[in-house]
């Protein structure tokens, strides 16, 4: 019993339990990266010399293979010369949290070593408009398709075929053919985040469509509705709380294509960053680039979601077993879901 009820199999969880495995799922990823760089004896293969002693090649400051150390160490004490001196450690591309930590700040208030190369906030914002810019672009017209795709078999059957063979297509490939149409700068990226997202965009949207309960649409066309009104009056309204999920979903996907598309024509934005600071062996920037990636992607998920409560007051969420509106403190008319809307709408003209 105790067990189901933390696993929440039947009802949501409490608050409180929801907040404590939040935390947890950062946690418990943190304490495995702490242990594996703080505790000796679990993993550290490198030796940091201290001390070359006897052997030639070894220098203080250096980092080598703890076999390789304890081979030269054997050697140099059967032969009575002076040992050699140093304490384990990870390796350099496996910094510490506490440097990482660190690199968050420094990163930012660091200046780039030539003259030319971009300061880390102007790497993250050209990043950003890349990103916008191409998904805007997919979702202008992703999603219109979607939602004929989802409404009309007509569609469904002429355009999905094409886009179920298309999506299969890794969107790098097309990276040659972007930068001699579009040229080395911005544009083959923004083509490239369009490509690995439009194609997955229209089959994600036109299945939510197709989730729309058909008596709400058979209501209307029975009420005298009929052509384009049931699209705009009663499949989107019906859908949209939906597509908007399957939006904050996709923005996700487009980001994972960011690091491939910033590498097509000339390097940019937070790509060229992470790679100039691995060429200077700056690791721990490198995982505080990585961070800032994905803090910038889950700060703007929830800033979406809560947005989401705002657009759509109508949707409700289960908590303690009772329905509550997601949004209490702002004072607003009764909420109507709009495809309810819709059907009087139809009923009041029908009667007209």
């Amino acid at each position: 019993m105790v067990l189901r009820d933390w696993l929440g199999l039947r009802h949501e969880l409490p608050r409180r339990r929801r907040l404590l495995l939040m935390v947890m799922s950062f946690v418990l990823p943190l304490a495995l990266w702490a242990l594996v760089s703080y505790v000796p004896w679990l993993w550290h293969p490198l030796v940091h010399i201290t001390n070359a002693g006897s052997v030639d090649y070894l220098a203080p400051g250096m980092d080598v293979d703890g076999a390789v150390f304890a081979r030269e160490t054997a050697a140099a004490q059967k032969a009575g010369l002076a040992l050699p001196e140093g304490y384990r450690v990870n390796p350099l591309y496996l910094p510490p949290p506490h440097k990482v930590a660190r690199a968050f700040v420094t990163a930012f208030t660091t200046p780039p070593r030539l003259p030319n190369e971009p300061w880390l906030h102007q790497s993250l914002g050209h990043s950003i408009r890349t990103i916008l810019w191409g998904f805007a672009i997919s979702s202008l017209f992703g999603v219109p398709l979607g939602i004929l795709c989802g409404t009309y078999r007509f569609f469904a059957k002429l355009q999905e075929p094409f886009i179920e063979f298309f999506r299969y297509l890794p969107a790098p490939a097309f990276g040659a053919l972007c930068v001699a149409i579009l040229g080395i700068d911005d544009p083959p990226k923004i083509a490239i985040i369009v490509i690995g997202t439009f194609f997955q965009q229209v089959l994600v949207i036109a299945n939510t469509v197709r989730k729309v309960d058909p008596a709400l649409i058979e209501a209307a066309q029975t009420l005298g509705g009929k052509g384009w009104q049931l699209v705009w009056r009663v499949v989107i309204p019906a859908s949209i709380t939906d597509i908007y999920t399957d939006m904050r979903i996709l923005l996700g996907w487009a980001w994972t294509y960011l690091i491939v598309a910033e590498v097509v024509g000339t390097m940019s934005g937070i790509t060229f960053f992470i790679n100039q600071q691995a060429r200077y062996r700056n690791f721990d920037n490198v995982y505080a680039a990585i961070g800032m990636i994905g803090i910038i992607g889950l700060t703007s998920d929830i800033l979406l979601a809560w947005l989401g409560t705002g657009l759509f007051p109508w949707k409700r969420r289960v908590r303690s077993g009772k329905k509550i509106p997601v949004v209490e403190a702002i004072p607003i008319a009764p909420a109507v879901d709009p495809a309810v809307s819709a059907a009087k709408t139809v009923t009041g003209n029908a009667k007209s």
